[in-house]
């Protein structure tokens, strides 16, 4: 099986199974536009390959490994999106296919070097949030610093987890500040609040829409603008105190 119908197929159920918490046949079939027995084919091939988890009748989810590389390509595809739109000026009501015809294609360091240049966007033209990049630094400020520095690489992935903005934790859970998201002054501006690398958090309140986030940290509770929250990413490690 080639490639880039692998990645088809594990973006497709990363999208149902997001939308519907599993991947049904024929909702990959109706997506894919294809016959629902080849779908079945293939699923058990991907199972195979240990890429999705696979129940004939109840769907598919993706494994671990299945999730890391839809995650990979749906990354790419929205930062093409705004690559297309923002830079190349194509209409929005285009560049979703285009998109899906390029993200098969660029490397991870093309990947990266299109971030760095469009200055780490959070979300794409059609508002969907855009995952932080696996590389082993802490923040865009960081890897803005290692790009320029001639001679020094930016070192690779060493995340091991999944790390979620800080807007996705449900009030009294915490999770420990894995990457922060934007240019240096943004990251100096969390460091004076005491919101630095490996330091634990925990969410006290959201407020409804797109409200401030009340956080804890250190004793200290902090009201944050949702914009800025939504540049914190964290391992989640579960509930904390009242």
């Amino acid at each position: 099986m080639a490639q880039e119908q692998i990645e088809e197929y594990l973006e497709a159920i990363y999208d149902l199974e997001t939308r519907d918490g599993s991947a049904k046949t024929t909702a990959i079939a109706k997506c894919l536009n294809v016959a629902p027995a080849s779908v079945t084919e293939v699923l058990r091939s991907l199972s195979g390959k240990g890429l999705v988890a696979y129940e004939p009748y109840r769907g598919a989810t993706l494994t671990e490994e299945g999730k890391k590389i839809a995650d990979t390509i749906k990354r790419k595809h929205r930062l093409l999106e705004v690559f297309l739109t923002d830079i190349l000026k194509l209409n929005r009501e285009n560049v979703h296919d285009e998109a899906c015809r390029m993200e098969h294609a660029i490397s991870d360091e093309t990947e990266h070097a299109l971030c760095r240049m469009m200055h780490a966007p959070a979300r794409c033209p059609h508002g969907s949030p855009i995952s932080p990049c696996t590389l082993g630094v802490g923040s865009c400020a960081e890897c803005d610093a290692l790009a320029g520095a001639a001679g020094i690489p930016i070192p690779p992935s060493v995340r091991g987890r999944t790390i979620l903005p800080i807007t996705s934790l449900l009030p009294k859970e915490e999770g420990k500040i894995a990457f922060i998201r934007g240019e240096h002054r943004i990251v100096q501006r969390l460091s004076d609040l005491g919101l630095t690398l490996g330091t634990t958090v925990s969410v006290r309140r959201r407020s409804p829409g797109n409200g401030p986030v009340e956080v804890c940290v250190r004793r200290t509770t902090l009201a944050i603008d949702h914009a800025i929250a939504e540049t914190i990413f964290v391992e989640p490690c579960g509930t904390g105190a009242a």
